[in-house]
């Protein structure tokens, strides 16, 4: 009984050592470690992705293993790389993150937020860009911009997004070190003076979400002074950036006519958020898919995902490819599977799994449930 348990433990120890590493840190990560998976700290989970982040299916997953644990892979650590030897005095790099549906392109992305995290940037994350303009809930309100004629604020939207913002940077903000440069008049009994701290202006976007947009607009606009003057260092992350430019959204005016992404006041900031007329930051994108109409994913390459307006927009970019997992990836992956019970059944499974998934991590994971 107890040779048979030892032997169950010194397998269980050697799965381990094959498929993880305890180096928990992404900017101490290296080649050696490609394939592995690190655990993130809850907290730091619940900060940074508590508001969206990971794809739906990789949230249940998180769930389900009672842990959140990702892959290094070599673009994640390119990037980091690339960053790490950037000069900040130089206007911002735009990096592109492409690749077929379901190789990881978020979960890198999440890898990078977690890096931006612990080498204290001030981030600035859209989780996915189509939940502003193609998804609709019941709840979604739209009303006329006072401020951007012919435009459409989403404010229940940029409220949430405040939110969001509040809470990845929470340590950032509480210092109150960052600064407001003006005075932003909001109507006659409210205004925010200027040298208030950067915190009070998010907070008042987000209680009182008829100015969210608004309050969105100037704090991009402050981030972006305050990044270009070295007083911090930003990291923009947007995930399906490609959204913003496929011709129509699904919202309509309420005479029905379909609205233009550009005429959505959102649109307009983000999009001045990712030039690159500013120093001191990092921005990261996504061309994805899923982030358009069934009509328009024939080809996962920028060029198409982007058209052209987005193309130019973004001209010069670095464009950073997700592929499928290389064999050493697929079966550190199907080993973490096994060691989460979410993969079960002879080891001569995991070579029809490989054919049948092609090496594709979601279809790889989806296959994998029901066994």
């Amino acid at each position: 009984m107890l040779s048979r348990n030892w032997r169950h433990l010194c397998r269980r120890y050697s799965q381990a050592v094959t498929f993880r590493t305890t180096e928990a840190s992404p900017a101490q990560q290296n080649e050696k470690q490609i394939g592995l998976f690190y655990t993130m700290n809850q907290e730091t989970c619940k900060q940074l992705f508590s508001q969206g982040g990971f794809p739906k299916s990789f949230q249940k997953q998180t769930k389900t293993f009672t842990e959140t644990a990702i892959m290094i892979r070599q673009p994640a650590l390119d990037l980091i790389n690339c960053i790490k030897s950037s000069d900040f005095n130089k206007p911002a790099i735009r990096y592109v993150l492409y690749g077929e549906k379901g190789t990881g392109k978020s979960l890198t992305m999440a890898h990078l937020l977690h890096y931006a995290h612990e080498d204290g940037y001030l981030i600035v994350h859209v989780p996915w860009v189509s939940e502003w303009l193609r998804r609709l809930p019941r709840s979604k309100e739209m009303s006329n911009s006072q401020t951007h004629e012919g435009c459409v604020d989403l404010p229940l939207d940029a409220a949430s997004w405040l939110l969001h913002f509040k809470g990845q940077n929470q340590h950032i903000l509480k210092t109150g070190e960052l600064k407001v440069s003006k005075e932003y008049v909001w109507s006659k009994r409210e205004k925010t003076e200027a040298g208030a701290p950067l915190a009070q202006l998010v907070e008042h976007g987000i209680s009182r979400v008829k100015y969210a947009c608004d309050v969105v607009d100037a704090l991009i606009k402050e981030i972006k002074t305050l990044s270009h003057n070295k007083q911090c260092k930003t990291f923009v992350a947007i995930d399906g950036f490609n959204s913003f430019f496929y011709p129509l959204t699904r919202l309509s005016t309420p005479t029905k006519k379909k609205v233009k992404p550009e005429e959505v006041t959102l649109t307009t900031t983000f999009m001045e958020l990712t030039k690159n007329d500013w120093t001191n930051a990092v921005i990261l994108l996504s061309a994805d898919q899923l982030a358009v109409p069934d009509d328009h994913q024939e080809s996962h390459f920028p060029r198409y995902l982007l058209y052209k307006k987005g193309f130019e927009h973004l001209d010069p970019f670095v464009p950073v490819e997700v592929g499928r997992y290389s064999e050493k990836e697929f079966l550190s992956c199907a080993s973490y599977y096994r060691d989460r019970l979410w993969l079960r059944g002879p080891p001569e499974i995991d070579t029809e799994l490989k054919f049948t998934s092609a090496c594709n991590p979601y279809r790889f994971m989806e296959q994998c449930a029901p066994l």
